[in-house]
């Protein structure tokens, strides 16, 4: 049996992905439903970090 754990949260208006253990990435999944990667906040990564990524910083 395979588990994931994920947790997102709404937060003004963008998705704030907190944890995601899934293999291929919610992330990834949000991207090829069309969800802009300005609305996607990689939340688990400290601030500093999410400026070097393409989306969203907060």
């Amino acid at each position: 049996m395979n588990a994931a754990s994920v947790y997102v949260r709404i937060k003004n208006d963008k998705i704030y992905i907190e944890e995601d253990w899934t293999e291929e990435g919610i992330a990834t999944e949000l991207l090829r439903e069309g969800v802009p990667k300005e609305d996607i906040v990689l939340a688990f990564h400290d601030p500093d970090t999410r400026k070097l990524t393409e989306f969203a910083v907060a």
